[in-house]
């Protein structure tokens, strides 16, 4: 979109901060000499810890933590304590699954008042309706190698080589996990660079290190024995779609695909969430074209607010949220006038073992959900669908009925105006020395 005259001029402004050249200059130059001191090392230890907080200048807090520090020293570089976030409980949901079969509650870890309250009521609804119906379509996580040659020619013969050493690379992938498992290889070309696809599948863990690691071998063993050699190369080349939502979610996975799906009979829809199923699918349909209006990948409310909170809570990787959002809702309405809700969500990167699963809080979490430790991933995946398809319900239950609004206020506005949060001590300010 064009911009008028004076929006470049506000633009202009807002860019100078009403600073002349010279002094913009200086502003933003580079200005060399004595750094703060280094916080130093991946260390997490007592005395790492007080000297880290001496280096800057603080007192620990409320950022202290009544855990031994070396609890933390394979999740967290130069440690310094912990932020608290309150963790609310919904559910319990009911998960008739493939792999998750029962009642599960919901460990929600969040600051952001009314998300609890929706969470726990599309739990409930979904509950009283005798739960969803969750299946696992597909799982595998991808790491994407990309390598440059000097011609297309060097790439035919690199292709050539490599789809006849599928074994072999499955092979030396296995020698560095005892989990994962290399089970295909795609190939994309643009010009001389080819990106290899490795699709993984990884167990229990959500895999992210584990790939990235079983794919190195790979690369190695490519490099010393390619008959081509490229001019260079890369361990991720950004195919993958690693943390970022991307239109190859659907016609592939990442990590585990799970579908859930509800029919909500039309008295129950009434009485739970005061609306009818047709409300629900013309605003549904509405919000659909909406999405496609503004060019989101994918169509759904806020899958986003309920998996952040249980990947938080429950020690999942909080930034795959980005592509584990992505996902499609729909809604129909039946000639009984009962409501079938379904959401497909085809990037769930979910595990029960590794990364911050085994972490103090996080660990109860999961086994307040009965799903800690080995042979509980899956069936995480479809009760994180579970909980995505009561977030949906609730909301849309919501703003059909026109009570998205009201439902705010009450749990946020007007109950933080009736609380009084005890002053925090302003830290000393910082010595330029």
């Amino acid at each position: 979109m064009a911009n008028d005259h004076h929006s470049l001029r506000t633009l202009a402004d807002g860019l100078t901060a009403g600073r002349t050249i010279d002094e913009l200059n200086t502003c933003l130059a580079a200005k060399p000499g004595a750094r703060r001191e280094n916080l130093g090392g991946g260390m997490a230890t007592p005395e790492a810890v007080a000297k880290r907080w001496a280096a800057i200048g603080r007192d620990a807090g409320v950022l202290a933590d009544t855990h031994d520090p070396s609890v933390f020293a394979a999740n967290c570089e130069q440690y310094i304590g912990t932020v608290k976030l309150p963790v609310g409980l919904a559910g319990p949901l009911r998960v008739n699954g493939l792999h998750a079969q029962g009642d599960y509650w919901l460990p929600l870890a969040t600051h952001e008042a009314a998300l609890v309250a929706s969470y726990h009521r599309g739990a409930q609804l979904l509950s009283e309706a005798g739960g969803c119906s969750a299946l696992l379509l597909a799982e595998g996580v991808t790491r994407s190698p990309g390598f440059a040659f000097t011609s297309v020619a060097e790439v035919g013969r690199f292709l050539l080589w490599a789809l006849q050493e599928q074994e072999r690379f499955r092979a030396v992938a296995s020698t560095t996990t005892r989990h994962g498992k290399l089970e295909s290889l795609r190939v994309t070309v643009e010009g001389n660079h080819v990106y290899l696809l490795f699709d993984f599948t990884t167990g229990d863990a959500a895999g992210q290190n584990m790939v990235t690691i079983a794919t190195q071998a790979v690369c190695d063993d490519i490099i010393a024995r390619s008959p081509v050699k490229p001019a260079y190369w890369f361990i991720e080349a950004n195919a993958s779609g690693d943390k970022k939502a991307s239109a190859q979610s659907f016609s592939s996975v990442r990590g585990k695909k799970v579908a859930a799906e509800v029919v909500l009979p039309a008295e129950l829809v009434k009485r739970r969430l005061h609306t009818t199923a047709r409300a629900m699918v013309d605003y549904w349909r509405m919000s659909a074209i909406g999405g496609v209006l503004t060019g989101t990948i994918g169509i759904q409310g806020h899958y986003a607010n309920g998996l952040a909170a249980l990947f938080i809570a429950c020690g999942q990787d909080a930034a795959c949220v980005s592509e584990a959002a992505v996902g499609v809702t729909r809604f129909e309405e039946r000639d009984d006038g009962s409501l079938y809700a379904t959401v497909t969500l085809p990037n769930l990167i979910v595990g029960t073992v590794g990364g911050g699963t085994g972490l103090p809080s996080q660990r109860a979490c999961l086994e307040l959900m009965g799903l800690s430790g080995t042979g509980h991933a899956r069936a995480f995946a479809e009760v994180c669908a579970g909980t995505a398809l009561g977030g949906e319900l609730s909301i849309i239950g919501a703003l059909a009925s026109g009570q998205f609004t009201r439902a705010h206020q009450r749990l946020a506005r007007e109950r933080q105006s009736s609380t009084a949060l005890p002053a925090v001590p302003k830290p000393p300010a910082p010595s330029d020395g």
